[in-house]
């Protein structure tokens, strides 16, 4: 069992803890098992995200896995959110994010291993080459791909991780949040790239269009922030995506393929 790099455990207890985060993050709270991971989020009231993280349901409350360096923030923000509900929130120097057979499967995605939250002194160190594990699975990280109120929950694509539940009750920055989903068309995601020279910081071209940029790289992928509709616009025009002046190949997830698909009718009702 090897404990995860750059994570801090947030643990949540008493009466209210659901209700608290019913109200505020992102995720569905309600009918929740114990032993079950969710992926979710809070978002600023624009709708960005503030800080993204596994919580781990438990038999007397909520352990959130969140990074190292949004855990004050998150916890902050929270408390202020608490207001007079029966909620205890601290962090838990104690705890650490570890990978484990007998943890719970990231909800995020099936490729990534089993995750638990687990005492410290029972953990080996790091676990050496997670990045190019969650690259290699297309999940962007937070730390990495992005920081605080830099991106919206659909620019890395938490609505397509199970990340955000639409059909709840209010949370914050909802209201943005849901227009953006009603609107049809996103117009940036956060998808994976492989080729040579690929490095965080560089401009994804499609001839003289820049699509985006790449956010994170390891062993010849990445991730990268691009703009759909630029994407659709390359593939009408037959432009090769270049990265450094080397030729890239943006993966074609089924869900990429039917967004590019939308803008390219679209643009062709125009």
């Amino acid at each position: 069992m090897h404990r995860l790099p750059d994570r801090a455990i947030l643990r949540l207890t008493g009466p209210d803890t659901l209700a608290l985060l019913e109200r505020t993050v992102t995720h569905k709270v309600m009918d929740w098992p114990e032993g079950e991971a969710r992926y979710g989020a809070l978002l600023t009231p624009q709708g960005k995200i503030i800080a993204d993280y596994i919580a781990h349901r438990t038999a007397d409350g909520v352990l959130i896995d969140v990074h190292q360096d949004a855990a004050e923030d998150l916890l902050k923000r929270l408390k202020m959110f608490r207001l007079r509900s029966a909620v205890e929130l601290v962090r838990d120097e104690a705890l650490v994010s570890a990978i484990s057979a007998d943890g719970a499967p990231d909800p995020r995605s099936a490729k990534l291993p089993r995750r638990a939250v687990a005492p410290a002194a029972e953990a080996a160190p790091p676990l050496e080459g997670w990045d190019a594990l969650t690259i290699a699975a297309g999940i962007p990280e937070w730390g990495r791909d992005y920081r605080a109120a830099e991106v919206f929950p659909t620019d890395i694509n938490m609505d397509l991780m199970n990340g955000i539940d639409y059909k709840k009750g209010c949370f914050v920055g909802q209201e943005v949040a849901s227009r953006m989903k009603r609107k049809g068309l996103i117009r940036k995601r956060t998808v994976r790239l492989r080729g040579q020279g690929l490095t965080p910081g560089a401009e994804v071209r499609a001839g003289a269009l820049v699509l985006g940029q790449i956010t994170s790289a390891a062993a010849g992928e990445a991730l990268a922030l691009i703009r759909t509709d630029r994407f659709a616009q390359s593939i009408a025009g037959q432009q090769p995506v270049t990265v450094n002046e080397a030729s890239a190949e943006i993966e074609g997830a089924p869900w990429l393929i039917a967004e590019v698909k939308a803008h390219l009718e679209a643009k062709a009702d125009e």
